[in-house]
Parts: C-alpha cells; structure tokens; sequence
C-alpha cells in the first residue's frame, strides 16, 4: 500500500524549489521559505524561464492560505440539515469504513465520481479517476465547464497543435489578446508581451469590457459578446479584398479556404460586421490591415469567448485567421490557446481506462451535473477538488440535488465550501504544498516535480492517499493504488526515455520542444458536417437572446477575479479585502434607468435566480452588459447567489460545453 505520505516535520535551512498547484496557464515554478516546519514564504523561481522569479497576487500570500483558520483538519459527520454546515469530529477509519459499507450497499450504478482541478498534480488529479474506473461508477464528463468546446473547435480547425511557443512571442509584432484577460489570468505572458513591445510591436485587447488587460493594451477593441466569429470573418473579407493573404500557404497548407472564399466572405463586409460586432467600420478595416500586413501576428485565444451558444464556431473561425496570413511558422507568429498536447506524458498510466470494464455506465456531462443530482437512481456522489455548489450553471439544480436526504455525498476539501455543507461524511483535503506531485503546464511548455514542502495539517490527506484506503476497503486490488510516487512518475515519462523519475524528481523545471513550422487548417471540416455541423465558419445570432434576451435586457458576462477568480482563496481573508464587495458592473446608461447610483445595493435576477451585490458604475462595459467579476461562494453575496445560480444547463455548439455568457437578466435596486 502506499506509504508516501509524510507526517512528521521537516526543518529546512534553504528554500524549497516547488510548483503553484492551481488550475491557470502559468504554472509557477516557486521558492517555499520554511522555518521550524512551518511554511512563512513563498516567491517566485527566478530560474524559471517563463514564470520569471514572481507570482501571481494570489498565490504569494499561499502561507495564509495553508494556515487558513477555515480549513477542515479532521474527517467529520453530518449532524444538523444538510446545507448548514454541522458536523461532528470522526475517525478517519470510522469515515472510510462508512464509505465503502454505502457504496457496497447501493452497487456502483448508483454511485457518482467527481474529481477535477483542486490541484493540477497529476497523480493527485487523475488517480480517482482510476478509481471510478475500477469501480465502474457514474462518471462526469469532466472539462465541459471549462475548455470543452475550445478543445473540440481547435481540433476540428488545427488538429492537436499545441499552438505557437509563448517565449518566442518577443518576435512578434503584432499581439492580439483576443478573450483572453492576461494580467489577471495568464500574468507571465505579459513580460513576453511587453518584450515585443519594446521592439516595437502593437498589443491590441478584444475584449466585450475594459478589464485590467484591456487598460494597458495599445488598442482595446470592445465586442459585443458572442459576435468573434463575425469579427474573424470579416478580417478574413478584408484580407481578400485588399490582396493581404499568403496565396502560397492556403494553397499548401489547408483545405477549404476557395469554398469558404466564394460562399461565406462576400456576407462579411466591414459594413455588415459592424453591425453584427458593435464595432465602427473604420476600426474593423484598421483591425484587418493590421493583422494582414504585420510581419509575425501572435493571437493569444481565450476560453472566455467560447462559453455561450455558438462558442465552438467563434474559437474556431478565431484560429482560422493564422493561416490566411502565413503566420505560422514564423518566429512569434501564430495562436495559442493551450500547450497541453506538447506534453508527451503517459497519463493513462494513472488515470486507468483498462479498468473501466462495466459495459454500459453512464457518463455526465459535468455541465448538466446539477439534474444528475436530481436523479432519484443516483445514491452515492463522491467530490474531490472542486466545488460544484459554486462553480458549476444552473445552481438552483446543483442545491436541489445536494439537498436530497437520501443522496449520500462524501466531499474531500480543504475549508468549508458551500460543497462541503451538504456532505454527509467530510474528509480534510491537503493543500498542495503538504503532499508530493508532477505538474505540467497548460499556458507553457515546462514540467516538474513538486516535492511535500511541510507536513500536513491535522489529519488532512492528500488525494491520492484517500483514494488507494477506498480502494483497498473496496477490495480492488491493481497496483496502480499501491504505487510509489517515483513509480507513478516513471510510468508517466514513459513516453520520453530522455527523462529519468530520479532526475526529474530532483530537480527541475524541464522543457518539452514546442511546434514549429505549418500547421495545416481546416478551414472546410468533414468532421463537422459528419457531426451535424457546418463545416465551414460562420456567425449565427443567439437563439436564447430572442427568448430571455426579451423579458430581461442586460447580457451577464461573468469574467476572473483579481485576487478571487475562484474559490480556492476564498479562506485568504487578505485577498478577500483585497477583491472587496462583490460587485456589478454596469453602464451609466443601464444605471440611469434603473435608478441605480454607483455603490448602490442591486439584485440581478431572472427566472432562474437572483444575487445581491454591489453596483459599479462604470462605462468601462458597454451598455445592455452586466459584468461580474470573480465567483463567491455564496454567503458573500447580499441576497440568492451565487452567481451561477442565473446561469443555466444550456450546452454550447460543440463540445458539449457551457454557456455561461449566454445568461440575461434585469437589474434592481435593493
């Protein structure tokens, strides 16, 4: 069985090198400053090449939130209504033993397995998984909140490219952040980005409101929201027109591009994309010149824009343009969404799909989790690493279902999550920085070991640990639960013979070669249309804006916090003054008519739900928007919340992904 987990205390003279376990593109390769086995300080590795020697807001204050005064240190039982929050201090033997009696009781149909992105560890992350497997549980479709439909559209588009390196960006001369707020969710791109800059390149913001990248941006290009593809478009019109297209490339390197030429572009004239977009004509024309005369056009793609109805078709025609112009393959130039597929990690060593041998078990999909809830046949649901009840659409399902008496919920966290409140057995989670991993990068092309920094507090356990006693009560007995770290990390390098387990467990980051050359672009996709899809980019209006977009007049966009994107760091009280109330933004034009002043009490709400927070005014977002920046957990909110409780589980185009901006509601004063 294994044993890896360390209890007893390390004292250590010198920083310990480690990595930022969080859910963000950068992963950080950071310094933990240790005294008395006590962590006091974390900073950033200054011989990371692109982490750089600093870290987020966020993650530099992690002492506080190892040290949190909410974390949950012991296994406990429910004793009061579920949603409350009572519990009483158990055994862990008394929990797991109780765990594994209900779950041979009610049989593995009835049993949902739910593990997600807690941690970005790879053993930690992707060993339950295994387990689920093993078992032959109810599964969750796992991404669909997240990248789901970004992913699908890119690889209809470019395959499994992992896009351009974000070092060589400094080459380039024209950046384009394209739904992507950097300096609150990608901040170690922009030293490469100013880096460009200073030789002279633009740096030009696509975003529907002015965030903290839009404001030191060259050019910030306010979009309506969900009109990308129109944009795209009608560059893509304009780079014809104007003789701005690598004839050359088209023709060696993709499919689809004369069809799309002579059927879809004649549509998209700066004067009908204006119109679509929001946008004045001049800046669509200035936009496209740009982009089709620079020497090395860099476009960092964001999954903000494809979370609404027809966000696989905006992602899609977005990482079309790249090939119009010959981009790629020149240094600096091309797109960038993730980095993930340069990693060539054998991560189903780990995760085990060979063990899922029950025909027929049912897969949800994670966007649609709140009405799997619901499901009266569903018994036992089992959470690690993620907090459904807040981060998960339509809300009001996600509660309904963690409200049934008869649902046995077992939730492994670190604090008293709005999650954790409906649990019946509630086990303590590490933080990262307590147990041992591999990470990989999504936003780079590093990986690396992060050792156990300090001892764990409590009784809390590391996931991995929770996972191989389930196993063993549960009477599963494959290896893979009994591994040691060192033999997990050799299973998963197997793929790349150069690395040994020993090395990269001694130190590191390590670099994985990035792409380089042509990428061949389906600008025409039999894939799609065998999918039931066009096969070629368009732009289509919203169909929920003719339904709800007619009994409630403000757009929701819910974007990033700055210091609370989510609510890992809701137990930092420093952070939480820092990010302040939660707020709505709004235009002085939708204030004004709801008699709404800035600082003033307001409710949003529809048919759905409602939340209380607090009016910003500000023309920083375009009238008929409602901006929400961070999600709460939800007694943070004034009233209803959280957020997501406006939110519904409408899936995107492709992907099966969430449509979180595709939300309307109204706005009033408390």
């Amino acid at each position: 069985m294994y044993r890896g987990f360390e209890e007893e205390e390390r004292t250590m003279a010198q920083p310990v090198r480690t990595v930022c376990p969080h859910d963000c593109p950068d992963m950080c390769s950071m310094l933990a400053h240790v005294e008395d086995g006590r962590l006091v300080r974390v900073q950033g590795d200054p011989e990371h090449a692109f982490t750089g020697g600093f870290l987020c807001a966020k993650v530099n204050r992690y002492p506080e939130r190892v040290y949190s005064p909410d974390r949950v240190l012991y296994p406990m039982r429910r004793t009061g209504p579920k949603g409350e929050g009572r519990f009483e201090r158990i055994s862990w033997a008394e929990a797991l033993t109780a765990i594994a009696e209900r779950w041979r009781a009610v049989g593995p149909d009835a049993i949902l397995g739910y593990a997600y992105s807690g941690t970005m560890g790879l053993i930690n992350r992707l060993l339950p998984t295994a387990l689920f497997n093993a078992l032959g549980t109810r599964k969750v479709e796992l991404g669909t909140v997240c990248d789901s439909t970004s992913g699908q559209a890119l690889a209809y588009t470019i395959g499994d490219v992992p896009g351009t390196d974000p070092e060589s960006v400094i080459n380039s001369d024209l950046v384009i952040a394209w739904g992507a707020n950097i300096i609150t969710t990608n901040v170690h791109m922009y030293p490469f980005i100013e880096q460009a800059r200073a030789r002279g390149a633009q740096f030009i913001v696509i975003d529907p409101y002015r965030n903290r990248t839009a404001e030191r941006a060259d050019w910030h290009i306010p979009i309506k929201i969900g009109t990308d593809a129109a944009l795209a478009l009608g560059i893509m019109h304009i780079l014809v027109r104007d003789g701005l297209t690598d004839e050359a490339y088209l023709r060696e390197h993709t499919v689809g591009f004369d069809q799309l030429k002579a059927t879809t572009l004649p549509q998209y004239t700066p004067e009908a994309v204006a119109e679509i977009t929001g946008l004045p004509v001049a800046d669509v024309e200035r936009l496209a010149s740009l982009y089709g005369r620079a020497r090395a056009p860099f476009i960092r793609l964001g999954l903000g824009m494809s979370r609404h109805t027809h966000g696989g078709m905006g992602v899609r025609a977005v990482a079309c343009l790249p090939a119009v112009v010959g981009a790629w393959g020149k240094p600096g130039g091309g797109c960038l969404s993730e980095t993930s597929a340069a990693f060539a990690l054998d991560l189903a060593a780990v995760k085990r799909p060979d063990l899922h041998t029950r025909p027929g078990v049912r897969t949800v999909n994670h966007s649609r989790l709140g009405q799997e809830l619901q499901d009266p046949s569903l018994k036992a649901f089992f959470v690690m690493a993620n907090n459904p009840a807040s981060s998960c659409p339509d809300q009001t399902a996600v509660v309904a279902g963690l409200s049934r008496v008869d649902l046995f919920t077992v939730v492994h966290e670190l604090h008293m999550s709005d999650t954790a409140r409906y649990a019946d057995i509630l086990l303590p989670a590490c933080t990262p920085v307590e147990a041992e991993d591999l990470y990989r990068s999504y936003g780079h092309l590093y990986f690396q070991f992060g050792p156990q920094v300090v001892a764990a507090l409590g009784e809390s356990r590391p996931n991995r640990w929770v996972v191989a006693e389930l196993a063993r009560r549960m009477g599963i007995t494959d290896p893979v639960f009994e591994r040691s770290t060192e033999e997990h990390v050799t299973a998963m390098l197997a793929p790349m013979p150069e690395r040994t387990a020993a090395e990269v467990m001694a130190g590191g980051p390590f670099r994985v070669p990035g792409h380089t050359g042509p990428v061949p672009t389906q600008f025409y996709s039999q894939a799609m249309v065998a999918a039931g899809l066009p096969g070629l980019p368009e732009w289509q209006p919203d169909p929920v804006a003719a339904s709800e977009g007619a009994a409630f007049s403000l757009r929701l966009l819910t974007a990033p916090g700055y210091y609370q994107h989510h609510s890992h760091f809701a137990g930092v009280g420093f952070l939480q003054q820092r990010e302040g109330a939660p707020t709505c933004l709004l235009h002085p034009q939708d204030a004004g008519a709801r008699d709404i002043a800035d600082g003033d009490p307001v409710e949003l709400f529809n048919d759905r739900g409602f939340v209380g927070l607090y009016a910003k005014v500000t023309e920083a977002v375009q009238p008929g928007v409602a901006v929400v920046e961070g999600y709460r957990e939800r007694s943070r909110y004034l009233s209803g919340g959280p957020v997501n409780v406006l939110t519904s589980g409408r899936l995107s185009d492709m992907g099966g992904g969430a449509t979180y901006q595709s939300t309307w509601v109204e706005a009033r004063k408390l």
